[in-house]
């Protein structure tokens, strides 16, 4: 018979209790893939949010300045009894995707040719054109035009600014 030390078993439980710390304290590769996959996903669906939220931000921004510049070209209209051939400087800007406004007056002679036109192919306004051709960068004179949906554009002598594909 051996005798035992009472301490030795306190010992003993005291390592075999920081054994199973050590085991247990990292993480497994299968909890560290699914933590990943977790933080991608969330990621991913915040990030579609994220963009979407910044282009309807862009759009709103866009169709903002049309209305201020369409407001400028109409006192300047109204001033001189005929709207200016080229957008004046001082409202000249760039849209929010960085490409500028575009403007056509249509007093002049062959401009109605040029002009934006809605389904049946009858200019949408009857003094000026002034619009973003949008996102892609990209524009056709007739709105019904795939490159045209996205465009922002003034309407009706002004009473409608917005979406070419809402209009």
């Amino acid at each position: 018979m051996t005798l035992e030390k009472p301490c030795d078993r306190i010992v003993a439980a005291i390592a075999s209790q920081a054994r199973r710390r050590r085991r247990a304290r990292g993480l497994t590769l299968v909890e560290l893939m699914l933590a990943v996959m977790i933080a991608s996903i969330v990621l991913a669906i915040g990030a579609t949010g994220w963009n979407y939220y910044r282009e309807k931000i862009r759009i709103s921004t866009a169709i903002q300045d049309i209305a201020a510049i369409s407001v400028g070209v109409q006192m300047m209209c109204e001033d001189d009894r005929a709207c200016p051939a080229a957008l004046p400087a001082s409202l000249a800007k760039l849209d929010p995707w960085g490409k500028p406004y575009k403007y056509l007056a249509l007093g002049g002679h062959g401009a109605i040719g040029h002009a934006r036109k809605d389904r049946s192919l009858v200019p949408i306004n009857s003094d000026f054109d002034l619009y973003s051709m949008g996102p892609d960068g990209m524009s056709s004179a007739p709105l019904t035009a795939q490159a045209s949906h996205d465009d922002i554009i003034r309407a009706n002598d002004g009473k409608f600014v917005g979406v070419a594909a809402n209009y």
